[in-house]
């Protein structure tokens, strides 16, 4: 599927900022435990939902703590709108996180977006040049639009999902989200993002198996009007997290294998990390979650994404080695995107060949050197 890119990028470099004091406690944490409302018990203490204020900024958003666990990856072959890449099914043990209880929107994305002068006068001024001790805290940001009614054809209020990013793009914001605020953000990986969803359900949707119900958690195409809605609107699952079925597309990290999971098969207990399809090349790359002209058991739509944050004492998502990593940096948090895609509602798959996406953050908390339970990974 070929479509005009949204956004050109400009690259300048940022400063990562300091990481924790070691007694400090990041947001996220509380030393005791809650009386009421979701929690996480970890040894670093309670992980809590929390607000995150952008830097600068009278925007915040929402991180919604999710447990670890062990899950099946994928979906069974008897399971209706099940497709091949959605198989062969694996257990995977996820550590805790965060993740962002809403996609991004455009009132959060568009703060990025701005960065594009201040960079442009710091390149132009030399004052942060480019050198191999640099390279890895390097932010691209987004440039002017040259066509802003491709970008916001779908809309562009403040509380909508921010669409039309290529995965690069989501990377680059949870990157610069992490060197900001001092905590550590990423895109999800697949298998987090199906684990979140599914929040501990079994079933084809995070609520069940009847179809019939998917309207109260779900924009899709018999409820949608064929158009994109605010985020937030419908209810959420289990673990606090709206809109994972429909609505818009999410980005994750991973690259799209034809062949599913087969790669895992036979490993037993597969560690999240080990779970990674870290990209080889430019395109596909897997986006999860539907849109808003998805029938029931297919996934059509434009992408979105999540931040994710990782829980305490966990480590960064990186790839095994730089050969294996994609042509673009990959930002350490973790959440996802995408133009084509079906399958279930939980577990389907989508491929992306092109630029078009949404995003969803995730983090984790000290020690990280950038950023809570949502990690900027490279890529």
């Amino acid at each position: 599927m070929n479509r005009a890119k949204a956004l050109l990028l400009l690259t300048a470099s940022l400063a990562c900022c300091p990481a924790f004091a070691a007694d400090a406690i990041p947001p996220g944490i509380v030393k005791d435990q809650p009386n009421s409302g979701r929690f996480v018990k970890t040894d670093a203490g309670y992980m809590v939902p929390y607000l995150q204020t952008i830097p600068g900024a009278d925007v915040t958003f929402e991180m919604q703590p999710i447990p670890g666990g062990k899950f099946l990856l994928g979906s069974p072959d008897t399971q209706h709108g099940h497709k091949p890449d959605e198989g062969p099914q694996v257990e995977v043990e996820v550590a805790p996180f965060w993740m962002s209880t809403y996609e991004v929107t455009w009132a959060e994305y568009k703060k990025y977006m701005e960065m594009y002068q201040i960079f442009k006068k710091i390149t132009a001024a030399k004052l942060q040049a480019v050198t191999p001790a640099s390279k890895n805290e390097i932010v691209t940001a987004p440039s002017s639009l040259y066509d802003p009614t491709f970008t916001f054809k779908l809309g562009e209020d403040a509380r909508q999902p921010a669409v039309t990013m290529s995965q690069f793009a989501a990377k680059q914001y949870t990157k610069w989200l992490s060197g900001i605020t001092g905590l550590y953000f990423r895109l999800p990986t697949e298998a987090e993002w199906e684990y979140a969803c599914r929040a501990g359900s079994t079933a084809a949707y995070s609520f069940g198996d009847d179809p019939q119900q998917l309207g109260d958690y779900a924009w899709f195409f018999d409820n949608s009007g064929e158009r994109m809605h605010l985020v937030g609107e419908k209810k959420p699952n289990a673990w606090g997290l709206f809109d994972m079925h429909g609505n818009v597309s999410e980005w994750v990290i991973d690259g799209y294998t034809a062949d599913g999971y087969a790669a895992l098969q036979g490993k037993g207990v597969v560690n999240w990390r080990d779970a990674i399809a870290w990209p080889k090349k430019l395109y596909p790359r897997v986006v999860k979650g539907g849109g808003f002209a998805a029938r029931a058991t297919t996934t059509i739509g434009a992408p979105k994404t999540r931040i994710f944050r990782k829980a305490p004492g966990g480590s960064p998502a990186s790839p095994p080695s730089a050969s294996a990593s994609a042509p673009s940096a990959r930002s350490r948090c973790r959440p996802s995107t995408s133009a084509t895609s079906s399958g279930t509602p939980t577990s389907n798959r989508s491929k992306a060949t092109s630029i078009s996406a949404s995003i969803k953050k995730a983090a984790a908390p000290a020690p990280w050197p950038t950023r809570s339970s949502s990690t900027p990974s490279k890529s």
